[in-house]
């Protein structure tokens, strides 16, 4: 266990000397920038160190690994955010542990994480995934809403009980105008971002930027980045 924690400490430090350093060059304070660690298929042994070395935000994208993890880590001090396409029969699940859901893409969705939330009596973070590679109405094909979607669906997050309209995410797409500019489509993010709080002030969180590109986000003034593989490794294969 010494071995792993002193692994995961080394590269977490690794991931903070690059936010640091890309803070420095974009002209930002460290402290603007949040890191969240995805923990997808990793243990809840895991998830304790991480805990232990100070991280407080964490990530997973499915249900089925994540509720019984959540539920193992429920005495330490984390953020849970829920960042994989999200299911309508999987939302009174994810309600029970989620403090923030970055993945809300359609009405259906806000429906059922309105009525969840207000049954477990819980107010819920959403963030609205935009979808670069769509056009402007349709969805894209890791799920997300298109940018014309955005105002609609954030004015219905905005007046769903339960919910809290916090502001994007997105995924760096791997088709269309922007596969390959993960600049240009962060800025891109950042500029809908910019629309968003017009009508919606504190919808001020911008998530973007993994373990390859997170540089690149911190540059365009992402607020979190969703680093998995370098802080806890190459993740084993699964199936």
């Amino acid at each position: 266990m010494k071995d792993r924690k002193d692994e995961l400490a080394g590269n977490l430090a690794k991931v903070e000397q690059r936010i640091a350093a890309a803070c420095a060059a974009a002209g930002r304070r460290r402290e603007e920038v949040t890191l969240i660690v995805v923990t997808k298929t990793y243990s809840a042994a895991d998830v304790r160190i991480l805990s232990e070395l100070g991280v407080r935000h964490v990530a997973e994208n499915r249900d089925q690994e994540a509720a019984p993890k959540a539920a193992a880590c429920a005495d330490l001090p984390l953020t849970w955010h829920f960042v994989g396409q999200l299911q309508t029969n999987k939302v009174r699940s994810v309600v029970g542990y989620a403090d923030v859901v970055q993945s809300v893409d359609r009405s259906r969705l806000v429906a059922a994480l309105s009525k969840e939330a207000v049954r477990a009596e819980r107010e819920l973070g959403c963030l609205l995934q935009v979808a670069l590679d769509a056009g402007e109405r349709a969805r894209g094909e890791r799920g997300g809403v298109a940018p014309g979607g955005i105002e609609e669906l954030a004015a219905l997050v905005a007046r769903a009980p339960g919910l809290r309209l916090d502001g994007l995410m997105t995924v760096a797409p791997l088709t269309g105008e922007y596969a390959g500019r993960q600049q240009a489509a962060f800025e891109r993010l950042m500029d809908l971002s910019t629309d968003l709080r017009r009508a919606h002030p504190a919808a001020t969180m911008v998530s973007a930027g993994m373990s390859a590109d997170l540089e690149q986000a911190v540059a365009a003034g992402a607020t979190h980045v969703r680093v998995g593989t370098a802080v806890l490794g190459v993740r084993p294969r699964l199936g």
